[in-house]
């Protein structure tokens, strides 16, 4: 009983940690962005700047509010390639944009209306896309990575198209494929751990050591569904060693969503 009890006390502080963590998380996106707007009007580029600097802080804050340490490994793209990243939690964003130095994404059109977040992400390229008809949401898509005033960097896709939780399986949609044929750069695949200790929805936050990791980019010149078939094998073969290193059994079978 003593046990059982103080189990449920130390995940109670672990709660009550989490919620303090998210609190603070979310003052210090006031404070960072209201700090770094004369610079971002003034100059566009010092948006990433301050994404990157926000970014960082919030895997300091982590590592000592909730133990939740934070690591990134393989070679950091440097050129303007495409990302196609494993989602799991906003963690790996943070994680991701923390390290690229000129990071912008492929998001859903509502975020551009969020507070904040909105106005920083239209600063930085990113490309708001409407989710519905394929077709359409893919032509969206394609004007905006191809705009001539798109800032140059590294533009990041979720191939999945939303935050899939551990041990959840997802098709890998054909808009990657659409912007690694159109442009004709490398992708880079990533993978993540980060669900196993940051969930998609709810307030706990684990301890643990949270890992996005930068595979080997897939040159350009591969047709549609080789590269997707590539891409997902690279990304989801990964990902499954880095969940099982951060505590999640090698015997749970992915469930499709």
């Amino acid at each position: 009983e003593g046990r059982v009890q103080s189990s449920g006390s130390i995940a109670m502080i672990q709660y009550i940690r989490s919620l303090v963590f998210i609190v603070q998380m979310y003052l210090a996106m006031v404070i960072y962005a209201v700090a770094f707007l004369p610079l971002v009007l003034w100059d566009r580029s010092k948006a990433f700047t301050a994404v990157r600097a926000y970014s960082q802080y919030v895997r300091w804050s982590a590592r000592w509010i909730v133990n939740l340490r934070s690591e990134v490994r393989g070679t950091v793209p440097q050129d303007e390639v495409i990302i196609a990243s494993k989602h799991q939690s906003f963690f790996d964003i943070i994680l991701i944009v923390s390290v690229l130095p000129r990071p912008k994404f492929i998001m859903k059109s509502s975020l551009r209306y969020a507070p904040i977040l909105g106005w920083y992400a239209e600063r930085i390229g990113c490309v708001p896309v409407n989710r519905g008809k394929r077709t359409q949401a893919i032509r969206q898509m394609m004007e905006g990575v191809t705009a001539g005033d798109a800032p140059a960097g590294q533009l990041v896709i979720f191939p999945q198209g939303t935050r899939v939780a551990p041990g959840a399986y997802l098709p890998y949609k054909v808009g990657t494929a659409v912007i690694y044929a159109t442009t004709g750069q490398s992708c880079v695949p990533a993978a993540t751990n980060v669900g196993v200790f940051w969930p998609r929805k709810g307030i706990l936050r684990k301890p643990g050591l949270a890992v996005v990791e930068f595979l080997p980019p897939i040159a350009p010149g591969l047709e549609r569904q080789g590269f997707l078939t590539r891409l997902e094998q690279d990304v989801e073969v990964a990902s499954d060693r880095l969940m099982a290193e951060g505590g999640m059994a090698n015997d749970v079978q992915p469930t499709r969503i």
